[in-house]
């Protein structure tokens, strides 16, 4: 989808296009939730959206498409997920991928999923398939949602007021602020494992 439709749909459609696209994201039919919310923040720094609305429709797209997607996996499981995951954007090897998480520590691949393009669509079918307790993946859930929806319209805010973005080209930035964040946060952990003492 090219930029100026995806902006002709929120400048005619509003906040309903925030959250269905973040939804439809989570749940995995194909959608540019990083740029969206990038986005999101450039158009609210020029005015044309509530900051408030705006974060609240993204956080409660994103959300309830985790909601959805672990009722699904939970209550339809592998068969399905077997036979239509192709269509939602899971193949087989985003499902190996995950199940390997899954198996070295739950709670983070649900927390911190979401920062991760094609493992946030398939967490929380496989957090409903390994029948994961409700109660602990609505939290888990509910705070990695707003440690990504809410960063990402920030940056974007920030980052348009300081650069006067064309909301044309917002997106562009978003992907490479995206790429350049997790860039400098994976040398950091690189650095500092390194320097911790090894065992001899």
């Amino acid at each position: 989808m090219s930029i100026d439709i995806l902006l002709d749909y929120i400048y005619l459609y509003g906040y309903l296009i925030i959250f269905l696209f973040l939804f439809l994201g989570i749940v995995g039919v194909p959608a540019p939730e990083e740029s969206l919310l990038f986005l999101v923040g450039v158009l609210v720094g020029e005015n044309k959206l509530s900051l408030e609305l705006a974060a609240f429709s993204a956080f409660l797209g994103a959300f309830l498409g985790m909601l959805a997607a672990f009722g699904l996996g939970k209550y339809i499981g592998s068969p399905f997920i077997n036979r239509y995951g192709k269509y939602v954007g899971i193949t087989m090897e985003r499902w190996k991928k995950v199940r390997s998480k899954y198996r070295r520590n739950t709670h983070k691949t649900i927390l911190f999923g979401f920062y991760m393009p094609g493992i946030r669509q398939v967490s929380p079918y496989f957090a409903g398939i390994a029948k994961i307790p409700f109660r602990s993946f609505c939290l888990l859930s509910l705070l990695g949602t707003v440690f990504w929806t809410f960063p990402l319209i920030l940056a974007g805010l920030l980052a348009g007021n300081t650069f006067h973005l064309n909301p044309k080209y917002a997106p562009y930035f978003g992907v490479f602020f995206f790429i350049a964040f997790f860039g400098y946060t994976g040398i950091k952990l690189y650095r500092k494992k390194k320097q911790q003492p090894t065992d001899s």
